[in-house]
């Protein structure tokens, strides 16, 4: 695991969602010795100076909490659908955290634009709902894993993220009745276990009572069962986030009823079945 600092961007619209943000930032910041780039994109340059004098007052809060993270404003003029990724690539980002609205705000997410940020990132997205961190941060991560073999990939940025926080991971995989499939699931988990238990990772795993039609589901309702903090998912096609199930489930999980936060990670084709870590 890489022991330098880890630069982590938020994109803010000035909504409470967005301070839930700035406090899950802060918190991993926090644990990686890294800093926390607010970022707010204006459509003008008149726009420039109020956004500053916003993005001030928002640090300001935000050390009240926390005084002991470094916060950098950055204001931008374009859109944030364009920006994220500059800025990110700006500030060297290892993470992007920034917040939806539920269903009301998942145009910010799931439009077609918004999307294209999503899955073409190089940088991991924590998504937030109006749900804090605690302040341990995240000890309870769900990975589901599919037939797919890129999803072990982010098993090396799950593995950075448990070690950081001493955090539980649970593995849950969907109910397959073809024999071969489901002895694929079983190799996955079984990677996975001997992964976790080389880096000391505490974990466990679970096949779930759904197949893969009602897989989400069961994610969500598992996740709700541990009392988890994250949910991990990668996106495997470039145009839907959770492998093989479609785009409507996207919304599903990270609009998921219990708020849980969701970490979405791009495959990186590294040639060795893995790679993801912290940029």
């Amino acid at each position: 695991m890489s022991e330098r600092p880890h630069n982590i961007l938020v994109p803010t619209d000035f909504t409470k969602v967005a301070d839930y943000a700035m406090e899950h930032a802060l918190t991993l910041a926090q644990h990686t010795n890294g800093q926390v780039f607010l970022l707010h994109v204006v459509a003008k340059a008149a726009f420039v100076e109020e956004a500053r004098t916003k993005l001030k007052m928002d640090i300001d809060r935000a050390r009240t909490l926390n005084d002991k993270v470094t916060i950098n404003p950055i204001v931008r003029v374009g859109t944030i659908y364009e920006d994220i990724g500059d800025a990110a690539a700006e500030v060297g980002a290892g993470m992007i955290i920034m917040g939806t609205h539920g269903m009301r705000g998942m145009q910010f997410i799931t439009g077609s634009r918004a999307l294209r940020v999503v899955t073409s990132s190089k940088v991991p997205f924590i998504v937030v709902q109006e749900r804090g961190i605690r302040p341990e941060g995240y000890n309870n991560i769900v990975v589901p894993l599919d037939l797919h073999q890129e999803t072990r990939q982010k098993l090396t940025l799950v593995a950075d993220m448990a070690k950081y926080f001493n955090s539980r991971v649970h593995i849950i995989t969907p109910k397959e009745t073809d024999e071969f499939l489901h002895n694929q699931l079983v190799r996955n988990i079984q990677f996975a276990d001997q992964y976790l238990k080389e880096r000391g990772v505490a974990h466990d795993a679970v096949i779930a009572e759904e197949d893969s039609g009602d897989f989400v589901d069961a994610v969500i309702g598992h996740a709700t069962k541990v009392d988890a903090d994250l949910i991990a998912i990668m996106n495997i096609s470039q145009t839907n986030i959770f492998g093989i199930l479609g785009v409507p489930y996207e919304q599903e999980i990270i609009t998921n009823r219990s708020m849980i936060p969701v970490m979405l990670m791009n495959p990186v084709d590294t040639g060795t079945g893995g790679g993801w870590t912290f940029q």
